[in-house]
């Protein structure tokens, strides 16, 4: 007997390579100048497709941006929640810091296209269907947050919800505010750990 697996038909193939090509050429394009300087045509052309085609997988420059980045923002939610697993019995912050400092990292990567992405999944058309990836990720990391506050004995679960999206907020504030633009990783993880914890020191109180 087959494996069960419906072999991928040469029209799928084709449409899947086409996919990885833009996805590559606007990954690559967006890190070397930027997304407020690419432009779709510049896309296509690097991917080797027509822009008619580059537009039945991305309308727009946008969407694009939000495509390439939902990858690398799986990426680090992914590894946030296995380093914050690691790092569970070590109190409330340190599983929370754990979990967001790779978050923090993919989004500071490139400064500009980590502002331009968290902006558009705030401010875009939540309908749209590379949005709804965006957030559907996003809502991972609350939720993981959310879990990790919730196997503190001091914190219930409506409050845990409750933190984690004002940790969240602070995530974003941070990552994205232009008077820490020119900050590095670390000086803002260490600005972030210290909003969290001003944030949770309410709720905790000494063994």
């Amino acid at each position: 007997m087959g494996s069960g697996h419906m072999p991928i038909g040469r029209r799928e193939r084709a449409k899947q390579d086409k996919r990885e090509r833009i996805m590559t050429a606007a990954r690559e394009l967006f890190v070397e100048h930027g997304v407020d300087r690419v432009t779709t045509q510049q896309v296509a052309r690097r991917a080797d497709v027509a822009i008619g085609t580059l537009y039945l997988y991305a309308s727009t420059k946008a969407e694009l941006l939000i495509m390439v980045q939902n990858e690398k923002f799986a990426a680090a939610v992914d590894s946030g929640l296995a380093a914050a697993n690691a790092a569970v019995g070590q109190g409330a912050l340190e599983p929370v810091i754990a979990l967001i400092r790779p978050v923090v990292e993919c989004v500071r990567e490139h400064i500009e296209n980590g502002r331009a992405y968290l902006r558009e999944l705030v401010f875009g058309d939540p309908a749209e269907p590379y949005r709804q990836a965006g957030l559907t990720l996003a809502g991972r990391l609350e939720d993981g947050i959310t879990g990790l506050l919730s196997r503190n004995e001091y914190i219930d679960a409506a409050d845990a919800a409750t933190l984690a999206r004002v940790i969240t907020a602070i995530i974003h504030i941070s990552t994205t505010a232009t008077v820490c633009l020119h900050r590095s990783d670390e000086a803002v993880l260490a600005d972030i750990r210290d909003q969290i914890h001003a944030t949770l020191a309410p709720h905790i109180r000494a063994a």
